[in-house]
C-alpha cells in the first residue's frame, strides 16, 4: 500500500468535503482524511444517509446552499460519484446494443453529476492557499489511449467529465489562481463497482487506491490545473 503521510501542501487544521461519501472509494477517501493528522474537518454527503442526489440539480445546490450559509470553505473537494452499472445495464460491447436511455443514464450520473457539483460546490473552496477539486474520471475516458473500443456510453460519459473538468479548472483558476482542478483515474479498484466487468486480479483495494490518489493530489501545484492523472500520478492523455 502506498504510505500516505497526509495532506501537507493544503493548510494546517484543512477542511475537506466529500461528494459520495457511501460508496466504496468515498468512504475510503472520508477514512483516510479523517486519519490525516493535518486535517481539522471532513463534511460527507452521499444518497443513502443525506438523501444527496448527484444528478439533480436542486440537490446539489441545497447541500451546497445549507454548507455556504454554515460559512463553510474547503480546501479539498472530492466528487467520488459514479458508476459503471446503472439499473443493471453495464457497458456495450458493440455500437448494436446501444440504448438512448442507458446511454442518458451514464451521462446523468457520470458526466452531469460531477458538472453540477462543480457548478454549486466550487464557489465554497477557499482562497486561502492552495485548494484542491479532484473528479473521479477513468482512464477509458481517454480518447488517444482508446485501443480496444466498447464501453462506448461509459467511455463518452467519462471523455465528457474530462473535458468538463479541464473547462471548469480554467474558469475556477481566475478567481482562485491556487486551486489545483484535476480528474482522476482511480484504477480498478476492488469496490463492486465494476459488477464483475473486470478481472479480479487486476484489481487493487479501496485503501491503496485512496492512499496513491491523495499523494498524487498532495504534490500537485496549480499549474497542474485541468490535468488528467492516474493514481500513481502519471498523466493520462485526452
Amino acid at each position: 500500500m502506498s504510505d500516505f503521510s497526509g495532506m501537507t501542501s493544503l493548510n494546517p487544521g484543512y477542511r475537506a468535503l466529500v461528494l459520495g461519501a457511501s460508496g466504496g472509494i468515498g468512504g475510503a477517501f472520508a477514512a483516510a482524511i479523517k486519519a490525516d493528522p493535518n486535517c481539522g474537518s471532513v463534511v460527507e454527503l452521499s444518497r443513502s444517509v443525506d438523501g444527496f442526489d448527484i444528478t439533480d440539480d436542486a440537490s446539489v445546490g441545497a447541500a451546497a446552499a445549507k454548507l455556504s450559509e454554515a460559512g463553510l470553505k474547503f480546501d479539498l473537494i472530492l466528487c467520488a460519484t459514479g458508476a459503471l452499472v446503472i439499473d443493471g445495464n453495464g457497458p456495450e460491447k458493440t455500437i448494436k446494443a446501444i440504448q438512448g436511455d442507458v446511454m442518458a443514464a451514464q451521462f446523468a450520473l457520470n458526466a452531469i453529476g460531477p458538472a453540477l457539483a462543480l457548478k454549486h460546490f466550487a464557489p465554497l473552496l477557499s482562497n486561502e492557499g492552495k485548494s484542491v477539486f479532484a473528479t473521479l474520471s477513468a482512464r477509458v475516458g481517454s480518447i488517444g489511449d482508446n485501443k480496444l473500443g466498447g464501453w462506448i456510453s461509459y467511455r463518452s460519459a467519462k471523455a465528457a467529465l474530462n473535458q468538463i473538468t479541464r473547462t471548469s479548472a480554467i474558469e475556477i483558476a481566475r478567481l482562485r489562481p491556487k486551486s489545483v482542478v484535476v480528474a482522476l483515474h482511480p484504477g480498478s479498484v476492488d469496490t463492486g463497482f465494476s459488477g464483475g466487468f473486470s478481472k479480479a486480479h487486476d484489481k487493487i483495494q479501496p485503501g491503496e487506491s485512496v492512499a496513491m490518489m491523495l499523494s498524487v493530489l498532495d504534490g500537485l501545484e496549480p499549474a497542474h490545473t485541468g490535468g488528467f492523472f492516474a493514481y500513481d500520478g502519471q498523466p493520462i492523455e485526452w
